[in-house]
C-alpha cells in the first residue's frame, strides 16, 4: 500500500505502526547485506576508540542504504561506503555527543527524583506516621522512576536520528547533524516515543532469550569458577548475536523517521510504498 507523503494538501505523518513495518520490510528485503554490516560494526566494537567510530559510521552506513531504498534511489554498499568513510570520526563524535548527554540527563533526572522522592515520603511520614510512610515512599520511588524513563525516552526521542543526517546530507558535520535530529524531531516526539516503544517489544523476546536469559544464570553461580566462565562466555555470544540482529532494525526505523520527518517538515515530495518486487512481500 502507498503511504503518501508529499501532496498539494497538508502532509500527514505516518503512523507508529506504519513506521515498524516499513523497517521491518527493509530488514526482511535486505537481510543478508545488513546482518553482515551489524556483524563486521560489532566486532569493531572491540577495538577502543577508531573500532568505536567504526561501529557508528557502520550504523549510519545501514541507515544511508535504507533511506536509498525508500526513495527508490539505492546504493551499492561501497558507493555508500565512499560516503560515510570520510566523515568517520564525525559520527564518533555524534556518538560522544548523544551518549554523554543521555548520561548526564540520566544522574540529574535520577538526583532530582530521588530527591523529590525522599522529600515526599518524609512528609508523608510524618504526617501520616512510620507505616503509611514507607508505603508512600514506595510509591514517590515508582511515580519517580517512570517520570524518570519518560524522560529519557523524551530526550532519546529528540536524538534518535542524529547520526542519518550526517549519513544521508552533503556539507553538514557532527554537531550539526545533532542539531537536525533536534529540530526535525520537535514537533513529534510523543509519537517517536510510541515508536520507540513498539520496536522495543517487537525486539524484546529476541534480547530475552540472547541477551537476559543468560545473564540470569550468573547470579547465583561463584565468579571465578569454571561454570561461570562457560556461562558467561555463553552470555557475551548471546549479546553480540542480539546486538547483532538488532541493530539493522533500529538504523531501518532511523531511516523511515528521518524521511518521514523531511517530508513533513520540508515538503519533500517523497513517497514510501509497496515496490515492485518480490523482495518486500
Amino acid at each position: 500500500m502507498s503511504e503518501n507523503f508529499g501532496s498539494s494538501g497538508q502532509i500527514q505523518p505516518l503512523s507508529i505502526g506504519n513506521v515498524v513495518s516499513a523497517a521491518v520490510r527493509l530488514y526482511r528485503s535486505h537481510l543478508k547485506t545488513y546482518l553482515n554490516l551489524a556483524a563486521i560494526a560489532h566486532l569493531w566494537i572491540l577495538v577502543p576508540i577508531y573500532g568505536w567510530a567504526k561501529y557508528a559510521a557502520i550504523s549510519g552506513l545501514i541507515s544511508r542504504l535504507a533511506f536509498g531504498e525508500l526513495i527508490y534511489q539505492p546504493e551499492g554498499v561501497q558507493t555508500a561506503k565512499n560516503h560515510i568513510n570520510p566523515r568517520l570520526w564525525s559520527f564518533l563524535r555524534v556518538g560522544f555527543q548523544v551518549g554523554i548527554s543521555m548520561l548526564l540527563i540520566y544522574f540529574g533526572m535520577a538526583i532530582v527524583g530521588g530527591l523529590i522522592g525522599a522529600l515526599i515520603g518524609g512528609v508523608l511520614g510524618g504526617i501520616l506516621g512510620v507505616s503509611a510512610g514507607i508505603t508512600a515512599t514506595i510509591m514517590a520511588v515508582i511515580v519517580t522512576v517512570v517520570l524518570v524513563l519518560l524522560g529519557l525516552t523524551w530526550f532519546y526521542s529528540r536524538w534518535i536520528i542524529a547520526e542519518v543526517p550526517l549519513a544521508v546530507e552533503e556539507n553538514i558535520n557532527g554537531g550539526e547533524s545533532v542539531a537536525r535530529s533536534w529540530e526535525l524531531t520537535k514537533a513529534s516526539v510523543f509519537r517517536i516515543q510510541g515508536v520507540v516503544l513498539v520496536a522495543f517489544i517487537v525486539t524484546l523476546p529476541l534480547l530475552f532469550v540472547l541477551n537476559y536469559i543468560p545473564s540470569l544464570f550468573l547470579i547465583n553461580l561463584e565468579p571465578g569458577s569454571t561454570i561461570y566462565s562457560i556461562v558467561y562466555f555463553i552470555s557475551w555470544v548471546g549479546s553480540l548475536i542480539g546486538g547483532i540482529l538488532v541493530l539493522p532494525f533500529w538504523q531501518a526505523i532511523k531511516a523511515v523517521l528521518y524521511l518521514d520527518l523531511r517530508s513533513r517538515r520540508e515538503g519533500l515530495g517523497l513517497q514510501l510504498r509497496e515496490p515492485p518486487s518480490q523482495d518486500f512481500r
